[in-house]
């Protein structure tokens, strides 16, 4: 799958999508899961749970939202892969989505569960997804958006939040 062109997303995405790196998407892909497993995973205890300041996200806080946005974003890929032209794709605010969602009852390995349950979904998508599929501009709200957009901006929003956390949680 080719790395996207600046014609296929939203402007506000290219930091992301820079921040994955060009490569074979599946290696890729597979690199950034096995990096953010060990990672997460690696983060001490007492550190879980703990903000850098008021109202800001916990690591399980940063992690379930990565999980909420990889959904969208594994959505949106999925219609554009399936070259469907009607179908307008939404926003999302991650502000309400983490509002909305109580991970303080959760362990740190359960919500790292539920993140590898979702890559291997999400990697189903791209596992047998065309170039044609990967290139298909979806109907975004704002900008159209293609698969393969979609693809290399989940790995540079994942980039991004390790980023934090290892800068101001750690």
């Amino acid at each position: 799958m080719q790395f996207p062109g600046s014609d296929e997303y939203n402007p506000n995405l290219k930091g992301y999508i820079d921040a994955a790196g060009e490569g074979d998407f599946l290696k890729l892909f597979d690199q950034n899961t096995n990096e953010t497993i060990r990672f997460f995973g690696g983060i001490p205890t007492d550190k879980h749970s703990h903000s850098y300041a008021v109202g800001k996200w916990t690591p399980k806080a940063i992690l379930q939202h990565i999980i909420d946005a990889e959904r969208v974003f594994s959505f949106r890929a999925f219609v554009g892969s399936r070259l469907d032209s009607k179908m307008e794709l939404q926003s999302f605010d991650e502000d309400e989505y983490a509002a909305n969602v109580d991970v303080t009852g959760r362990s740190m390995e359960s919500i790292i569960e539920e993140f590898v349950a979702l890559r291997k979904s999400t990697r189903f998508i791209y596992e047998f997804i065309t170039e044609e599929q990967s290139a298909f501009k979806a109907r975004g709200a704002n900008f159209p958006i293609t698969a393969r957009a979609l693809g290399f901006a989940m790995l540079g929003h994942l980039r991004h939040h390790i980023k934090v956390i290892n800068e101001r949680y750690l």
